[in-house]
């Protein structure tokens, strides 16, 4: 069976290598000059050779460790070197292809200024923004199909890394001359007209006929599904419907005009968090750290600029 080294003693052994001494290895690892002993005896055995002998009073190397030293500093400096993070690229003379999927209300409010900021730094660099898919984010992220996911889905396996961007509540819109502005708008009177759902799935129900039925014993009625908000937005203001949507959609993507108009459910809903996630395959490379890095700074700084979001 193959031996097993532990990588520790390499870096006691070079101490005692230089020091010549076990107390002086010892001040400069920090540890007791018993702890270094022990560790010395255990070099011993591994290499065959008493590396560190007495000559008067002093200790010497012995023909053995001055052989070792050479190759001692080549292997240490070649392990710190793959421990280190990896350095950055000289990103003006790249020109890289990165992909982002988000869905459409990310990509309206996001897309621009992400580009902007990439190519300060990347003037080469593509952006490419792919749609939320029927298929599966992290099998797409293992693949390395998609660079950066960005959304709020929490079908992820867990393998995958994420960090909270924002998060956004969910409110209501219809046309500005809709009925439903009649009057006190209640749990109720939602139920009384239809509903689009924007769902890249299909799904009808949602957080929003949780809340309804548990604690209101109500049903609404979603007689459309989308999967887009843009899709949604285009037919509302011909029609008695109601849409509900994040708020950041509405407020930074474009101010709502005359034919719209926005209200707070009467119902306490829980923000949707807004991430961005990625395959741990790429924790530490450098060009999708960079990525990772300019693209937080840029939703975060324009989405607290105003304090909007929380």
């Amino acid at each position: 069976m193959p031996r097993q080294y532990d990588l520790n003693l390499l870096y006691t052994l070079q101490a005692l290598l230089e020091e010549s001494s076990v107390s002086g290895a010892a001040r400069r690892l920090r540890l007791s000059s018993a702890t270094v002993s022990r560790t010395l005896a255990r070099i011993r055995t591994t290499f065959r050779d008493p590396i560190l002998v007495p000559s008067g009073r002093k200790m010497v190397l012995t023909p053995r460790a001055l052989e070792l030293q050479p190759f001692l500093q080549d292997v240490l400096a070649t392990t710190r070197s793959m421990a280190q993070q990896q350095a950055l690229p000289e990103l003006a003379t790249m020109a890289p292809s990165l992909t982002i999927r988000a869905a459409d209300a990310v990509m309206a409010i996001f897309a621009a200024p992400i580009l902007n900021a990439l190519r300060r730094d990347c003037p080469g660099c593509h952006l490419r923004f792919a749609p939320e898919a029927d298929g599966d984010e992290t099998e797409a992220l293992r693949k390395g199909e998609v660079d950066l996911y960005i959304g709020a889905t929490r079908e992820l396996q867990a393998e995958i890394r994420r960090q909270t961007l924002f998060s956004t509540r969910v409110v209501g819109l219809a046309r500005s001359d809709h009925p439903v502005f009649d009057a006190p708008i209640t749990p109720k009177t939602l139920t009384q007209y239809d509903h689009i759902a924007v769902s890249r799935r299909g799904r009808r129900q949602g957080p929003i006929d949780v809340v309804l039925e548990e604690q209101f014993g109500l049903l609404r009625n979603v007689a459309l599904v989308v999967p887009t908000y843009f899709s949604a937005l285009d037919g509302l203001p011909y029609s008695d419907m109601i849409l509900s949507l994040p708020d950041i959609f509405i407020s930074r993507q474009r101010p709502i005009d005359k034919q719209f108009r926005a209200f707070v459910f009467p119902f306490e809903l829980e923000p949707v968090t807004i991430f961005h996630a990625w395959h741990p395959r790429y924790e530490a490379d450098p060009l999708r750290r960079w990525l990772r890095q300019t693209v937080g700074e840029v939703i975060r700084g324009y989405v607290f600029e105003d304090g909007q979001a929380s």
